[in-house]
Formats: structure tokens, C-alpha cells, sequence
């Protein structure tokens, strides 16, 4: 039988083109996988660039791709997409048939960062792809690809290429070299079972990871380059039409401004709670066993054995410290904490059936010390980090509060602080402890090669492995500050004092609110609350129900219990602390300014000023100093009368306006009736600065004028109303109703007039 007819590569190519603008979708995959199957690698070669694009779409935006990120399993191309992209898949044949071979291909790193919610097929593959190679049970399954050996062959050897940059403007390749270029895998017969799980995860680690290099990362830690930087940063800001790198920078010249989304840090967690999955997979045997029954355990044995400190933890610890001094100052940052805490808690993900609550108890088992000690800075100086953000965002809000429960949460464990605590005191051992043994090296995953390249020796001693963690990470220059040292406990201490600020703001906040409800309960459906138009309570940026600010109380009043258990602070210290923070506030505290300076265009606020604006502390009394009759319409009025009443109003004033301010201004009875009913409300005499603007208005507000908008209130119209039903009660028509109203307006104003300055001096 005939082998069929082939066609050229370039018109192979041009067809799939057209036939990727005209055929249903269904028809292309299936068309791609006839191809992929008929096909040798010297013609598919050039159809997997190509390929890629359709999948992920091109960098201009031409060509669409596939809508990973938002392609849910509710689509009927959902099921079509999995089966061609599944690691069994048509798609990875092709990768197969291409890996032996000589072809080499640049991948831009932006086709493929996630996008989108974790319930769509970006997620779904990356979960599928993670499971299959790096299996937390049994081994990785056997290529469906085989060759004639009934193996795939890892690729030939090849010298690295040029250095990979990371995520810019100048990076366009997805590997900074081939992944599986050293000779030791290929040397190695049983490295065959899990090369292509180092494959894959180094691919991962590239895209989501690198965005920069750690030795740029260390360069940045310098504070000349930190203060360049900001001046930088503060220049662009005021001249947005500069170029984006200054010339003859240095440092500035190779920094790129890398902001991962929040899919994107989902994904990653992704990742490491899959390898953490993976790594204590392990069986307690092999994870105890001596240095020596190691040569004996199986490539993938040793792979789990290695991969998070290997593979991970590097590139891991830049990305977080990244998001940590450069994410917004919002709720989104609970991604990115929930990545960290995923990291530093290996123990969660043993497989083992376990209760939350019995765990919390029960503390962290004494096992994972090692672990503490080599990722000693994941919990050190992150935490640092991110006590500089939370001194600087509202606690008031429940999902700020529930961050900070969340952190004091996880280091409250028992045994965990202890850990860190040798962890640091390793650290600080003296330097001639190393003498002996400078001839060693630690192997930090950036000196390259496959784990598999030499297998070192476990380092047994703790002081060797913190300091080598800590300078491999950090530079031999680095200035390490303890986590339970006495600089940072002063930083606790102050977040706790700002918990308890915050605290007691919700309480404020949720007693106004009740009190506020049991006010209004009956009127409620007329909108007549508070008649205060000027009326504002800033509680900072909470819910309006009452139930959040009930969470809020709750996760601050935990989160100070977990502190003062982190850093043992007894009950005589907290109460000092409270007694300290009550002594400089009052109960009238809420209606306190903030703390501010003169300066010279008036008050400028200190840095204790805005935490206390951030936390509802003190407030700025907000007040409308506009023309009383064009506010804003509120909710207990009625637009249209609020309108038509202007207008009488208005036609009213521009035509007796002369005759009001001669009234307004005579010294006599007549003048101070006068006064009572067409004067508008007094212009804040308290001697508070104003701005221009209101100074230059102030003198028109303060005309007398005949104001008629009390009258579309909702609630004027509806005592209106039960005064005229209480004159029908007595037989009164609406016209002797009328002007009994009158007359009793009359009287009242009246009354006031004759004797109003005596009861106010009462």
C-alpha cells in the first residue's frame, strides 16, 4: 500500500492558515491531529510556532488564540481543547517528535501567563500537566510516544545559550539555555524516568518566576541604588513623556518594572502547593534514611528529595519580595499572602487526614526544623515585609483585618517560633565555626545543572546551612535583622498598638450603626435619618452591615492574642501597651484633628496624622460651604419639589432681593423677625480658614433670601399631612388649615425672635 501524499511544509502551513479562519473548530483539531500523526518532524518544524500563536495568540493581538483563561468547562470547545492539549495529547506528540531533533525556537514569556478565575482551562492544564509528571503517587506514566526502543530519549546535549534576561522589553526567549543540556542526564540510564518532570518544571519556573535575576535582586538591596531608584521613580511621576530608562543609569539602565496580576500569583501558589504535595509524598523511610541508603533510592526519590530547595525557593523568595514592596496597598494582596503562607507551611500537605483545629493545637511537628533553617529568610524577612504594609493600611476593613489574623494565625503554631528562633541563633554563630570548611561549596540552584550532576553529600551542620541560605539569598554584604531582635519587636509592638486603635474604631463603628438603625427603624422607608446634611462618619472602608465590623472586632482581638503568643508578651505588658494608647485619646476622640504641621499653604499631616485618618481615628470635619440651595438632593427629598421650589424661591429673590437685605439690615424687631426667616444659616463665624474659593462666595451666601426646600422633605410634608388630617378631625377645610399653619409659623417665629437669645444663654 502507498504511503499518502505529503505536502511541502510552506503549503502545509498555508493551508492549516486558511483553515484555521473558515472551518468549524472541531474540524481544525481534528485536521491538526491527522497532521501530527502523518507527518515527520522535518515538516512539522515549522507548523509549531504557528501552532503556539493559535493556541495562546500572537503578541500584536492579530491572531486570538484560544482563550485560555477564559474558556470554562461549560463551552462545548472546553472538552475538544482538554483532549488536544492533554499531556497525552496530540499537542505533546508534537513536542516529542520535535525534542530529539536539532530545531530550536523563541517562545515570548508573554504568550503564556494565566488570566482569568481558577476554574478554566489555563488552571485546569496546569493542575492536569502538574499531576501527570510530578505524580504524588506511583511514578511518572511512560511516554505514549515511544520510539522503536519503547522509550522517548531525552534531547542531545547543547551548549547553553545566550543568558536568560527575564520578563522586559528586551526578553523574547522562554529558556535562558536548553533545559536538559548537561551530559550527566543522558549519561545517567535511570535519570530517563523522570527527565521530562525537570523539563517541566523548569518551563514553569521560567514563565512565572524570572522576572528578574537574583543577582539584580541584590544589586537592588544596595541604598544607593534604593535611593537612586526613588528619585527616579519620583521624576518619571512628575514627567510622564521621558523615556522609560534614564541614560547612563547603571543599575537603572537593566531594572523593568514587572507587575504580575493576580492570576498570576494564584497560579504560582498553585505550583507550590503542588510541589509541596510532591516533595512529602515521600515515604517516612526514604525522608529519614542515611546519606548512604540515598545512592540506592531511584531518580525519583531523589527528585522529591531536592526539587522545592533545588528548583523553587530562589526564584520564589525575588518573586515574593517583589510583591511585597511593589503591590498595591489593597485587599489583592491576599494572593500573594496566601502564596507565602502555602510555602512556609509544608506540613499542610502531607496527604495525611487532618483537622484544622487539632493542627493548631498540636503545632508543627519537630521534623520540618530543617526545613525552617534552609528557607530561614521565608519567614523572616517576609515577615518584615509585611509588617511595613500593614502599619500602613486600614484594619478597619474586614479583608485587612483578615490578613493580619491570617499571618499571626500561622506563626502562632506551636514549635514554629522556636524553629525560627534556632533558626537566627545559628546564624549568629561566630564566623570561625566555617574555618575548616570554606573549601566547601553549597550548591544553590544558581549554579546550574540538573540535580542529578553531582550528588552532594548532606550537610549536617545547621550553622553551615542558615549562613549559606541566608548569603546565597541575601549577599555576603547583607545586614540581617532578627526576627526577635529588639528592632522588630519595637515594629510589633507598634502594630499592636495600631490593631487596638483599629479595633476600637470598629466598636465605634458598630455601636453608631446599631444606634443609627434603632433611630430610623420606624421612618426608614421615608429616608428621614439624620437631618445632618453635612453629617459623615469615617469608619474607613467597611461593609455596611453590621456583621463585617462584628468579623473585623474578631480578627483583631484574635490577631493581638496570636501576637502576644509569637513574641510573648504577657497580660501586664498588653495592658501597658492599652493603658499607654487610652492615655493619648479621649471620648471624643472621633471629633479630634488629625495631627498635622503648619505649613505654608496651610496644615500638612504627619505620618501619624494619616494612620490615624487610615485607621478612623480622627477625621477632617467635612462640611458643605457652598451655596445651601444647590446641594445636592438627598434621599428623604423630592426631586421634582426640591426643583419647583428653586425656582419660586429663585424668582422670588431676584425680584424683592433689595427690599429682604433692607429688612435683614434694620436694628429693630421687625429687622430680627426679619433676620429669622430670610437670612441663610450663619457662615461658620469660628474663625477656621477657609479656602479662596469659599472666602470668595462667602459674602453672597450670607444675602438674606427666602429658602422654600425645607418643604420638599419628606418628612415636612408628611407632619404637613398629619396636621391637615388632624384639621379634618375638627371639621377645618384645606384653606382654614392652611392658615392656621400660617399662624402657627408665624407664632413660632415669633416667640423665637422675642426670646431665643435668652434660652441659648441658658
Amino acid at each position: 500500500m502507498a504511503a499518502p501524499a505529503l505536502q511541502q511544509p510552506s503549503f502545509l502551513l498555508a493551508n492549516l492558515k486558511v483553515d484555521s479562519t473558515t472551518k468549524p473548530f472541531l474540524q481544525r483539531c481534528q485536521e491538526l491531529v491527522k497532521v501530527i500523526d502523518d507527518y515527520p518532524a522535518k515538516e512539522l518544524h515549522l507548523i509549531f510556532p504557528w501552532l503556539v500563536e493559535s493556541v495562546f495568540g500572537s503578541l500584536d493581538g492579530v491572531i486570538m488564540g484560544w482563550n485560555l483563561q477564559f474558556l470554562q468547562a461549560r463551552s462545548n470547545e472546553y472538552n475538544i481543547v482538554m483532549d488536544f492539549l492533554d499531556p497525552s495529547g496530540p499537542m505533546m506528540k508534537l513536542v516529542y517528535k520535535l525534542q530529539a531533533e536539532e530545531y530550536k525556537y523563541e517562545i515570548p514569556v508573554s504568550f503564556l501567563p494565566p488570566g482569568a478565575h481558577l476554574d478554566n482551562a489555563y488552571f485546569v492544564l496546569v493542575d492536569t500537566y502538574l499531576k501527570y509528571f510530578l505524580p504524588t503517587e506511583g511514578s511518572v506514566p511512560p511516554s505514549p510516544f515511544a520510539d522503536n526502543r519503547g522509550s522517548v530519549s531525552p534531547p542531545a546535549p547543547r551548549a547553553p545559550s545566550v543568558p536568560f534576561a527575564g520578563y522586559g522589553i528586551h526578553s523574547t526567549s522562554l529558556l535562558k539555555r536548553h533545559i536538559s543540556h548537561q551530559p550527566s542526564v543522558t549519561a545517567d540510564p535511570a535519570a530517563q524516568e523522570i527527565w521530562r518532570s525537570e523539563a517541566l518544571l523548569q518551563v514553569f519556573v521560567e514563565i512565572w518566576l524570572h522576572h528578574y535575576s537574583l543577582e539584580m535582586y541584590q544589586k537592588l538591596q544596595s541604598p544607593q541604588v534604593k535611593l537612586a531608584l526613588l528619585h527616579y521613580r519620583l521624576s518619571m511621576s512628575s514627567m510622564p513623556c521621558q523615556p522609560l530608562t534614564p541614560p547612563g543609569s547603571g543599575t537603572l539602565d537593566t531594572y523593568q518594572t514587572f507587575t504580575p496580576t493576580e492570576e498570576h500569583v494564584l497560579v504560582v501558589r498553585l505550583l507550590v502547593k503542588h510541589l509541596h504535595a510532591f516533595s512529602c509524598s515521600l515515604k517516612p523511610e526514604q525522608v529519614c534514611s542515611s546519606p548512604s541508603a540515598h545512592s540506592h533510592a531511584s531518580p525519583l526519590e531523589e527528585f522529591k528529595r531536592v526539587v522545592v530547595q533545588r528548583f523553587v525557593q530562589q526564584k520564589l523568595y525575588v518573586f515574593l519580595q517583589h510583591c511585597f514592596g511593589h503591590w498595591p496597598l489593597d485587599a489583592s494582596f491576599r494572593a500573594v499572602l496566601e502564596t507565602w503562607l502555602s510555602y512556609i507551611q509544608p506540613w499542610r500537605y502531607t496527604g495525611e487526614n487532618t483537622n484544622p483545629q487539632t493542627d493548631q493545637n498540636k503545632g508543627v511537628p519537630e521534623k520540618w526544623g530543617l526545613f525552617v533553617q534552609e528557607n530561614l529568610l521565608m519567614y523572616t524577612k517576609l515577615f518584615q515585609g509585611f509588617l511595613n504594609r500593614v502599619v500602613r493600611i486600614d484594619l478597619v476593613n474586614v479583608k485587612n483585618a483578615l490578613m493580619v489574623f491570617r499571618v499571626a494565625k500561622v506563626f502562632a503554631q506551636p514549635n514554629l517560633s522556636e524553629m525560627i528562633q534556632k533558626g537566627e541563633q545559628l546564624f549568629l554563630e561566630p564566623e570561625h565555626v566555617l574555618h575548616h570548611r570554606q573549601h566547601r561549596v553549597f550548591l544553590t540552584p544558581s549554579h546550574g545543572g540538573s540535580f542529578l550532576s553531582a550528588r552532594q553529600s548532606v550537610v549536617t551542620d545547621g550553622v553551615f546551612r542558615v549562613k549559606s541560605h541566608v548569603y546565597g539569598l541575601e549577599g555576603q554584604d547583607c545586614q540581617y535583622k532578627q526576627m526577635f531582635g529588639t528592632e522588630l519587636r519595637g515594629a510589633v509592638l507598634k502594630l499592636i498598638q495600631i490593631i487596638a486603635q483599629a479595633r476600637q474604631t470598629a466598636k465605634r463603628i458598630s455601636d453608631h450603626s446599631a444606634e443609627v438603625a434603632a433611630n430610623n427603624s420606624f421612618m426608614s422607608w421615608f429616608g428621614m435619618g439624620s437631618p445632618d446634611l453635612n453629617y459623615t462618619f469615617n469608619g474607613g472602608e467597611v461593609d455596611d452591615t453590621g456583621e463585617c465590623v462584628k468579623k473585623t472586632h474578631e480578627f483583631l482581638e484574635r490577631s493581638l492574642d496570636y501576637l502576644c503568643l509569637i513574641f510573648r508578651l504577657n497580660a501586664g505588658q498588653l495592658s501597658q501597651l492599652m493603658a499607654t494608647l487610652g492615655s493619648g485619646q479621649d471620648d471624643g476622640n472621633s471629633r479630634q484633628l488629625p495631627d498635622c504641621v503648619q505649613g505654608e499653604n496651610g496644615l500638612i499631616l504627619t505620618d501619624l496624622g494619616r494612620m490615624q485618618i487610615i485607621n478612623g481615628l480622627r477625621r477632617f470635619e467635612i462640611e458643605y460651604q457652598g451655596d445651601p440651595e444647590l446641594q445636592p438632593i438627598r434621599s428623604y427629598e423630592n426631586a421634582v419639589l426640591v426643583r419647583l421650589f428653586f425656582k419660586i424661591s429663585s424668582l422670588v429673590n431676584e425680584r424683592f432681593g433689595g427690599h429682604m437685605e433692607v429688612l435683614c439690615s434694620r436694628p429693630d424687631f421687625l429687622g430680627r423677625l426679619g433676620r429669622h426667616y430670610l437670612a441663610s444659616p450663619e457662615v461658620m463665624a469660628d474663625g477656621r480658614q477657609r479656602s479662596p474659593e469659599t472666602r470668595r462666595t462667602a459674602e453672597r451666601n450670607r444675602r438674606p433670601r427666602l429658602s422654600l426646600r425645607t418643604l420638599a422633605s419628606y418628612r415636612t410634608l408628611l407632619m404637613l399631612l398629619f396636621l391637615y388630617l388632624f384639621g379634618v378631625l375638627f371639621s377645618f377645610g384645606p384653606i382654614s388649615s392652611t392658615l392656621l399653619i400660617l399662624t402657627g409659623g408665624f407664632l413660632y417665629g415669633l416667640f423665637i425672635t422675642l426670646f431665643g437669645d435668652k434660652l441659648k444663654s441658658q
